[in-house]
């Protein structure tokens, strides 16, 4: 699959090279779509890509935010760096534009994810 702003190794999972390659393929054509939009670049998080299930338990020990049934461990999701609030909304505004409607915001970072098993329509915040 071509993507015009990513490579699959941005999603690379930190315990698993190569592991980018297991994202789902219409999440990414919708982000690469929604980095159209923005006009900004997407900086993928390290480990907000594709999560190795070791990687993500590892996380839920020393992350009150991590989840254990994280849609990161499905392919299904991406932690966007964001360094200001401009760039934030140039994110947000092509995220929702794209049909994007599970978002988490965080200081430095915008969680996104399409996974349908669970509740959509929703925007939260981590504190």
């Amino acid at each position: 699959m071509e993507l015009r702003y990513f490579k699959h190794e941005e999603f690379d999972s930190p315990d698993a090279k190569g592991s980018g390659a297991n994202m789902n393929a219409d999440f990414l054509k919708l982000l690469d779509e929604a980095r159209h939009i923005a006009g900004v670049p997407f900086r993928i998080s390290s480990g907000g890509g594709f999560r190795t299930k070791e990687y993500n338990a590892e996380l839920c020990k020393r992350n009150k935010h991590a989840s254990k049934t994280s849609s990161h461990m499905k392919g299904l999701a991406a932690d966007i760096l964001v360094d200001d609030s401009r760039t934030r909304f140039n994110i947000l505004f092509a995220l929702l534009r794209c049909g994007f409607n599970r978002i988490g915001v965080a200081n430095g970072f915008i969680h996104v994810d399409v996974d349908e098993a669970k509740t959509e329509d929703l925007c939260w915040t981590y504190m």
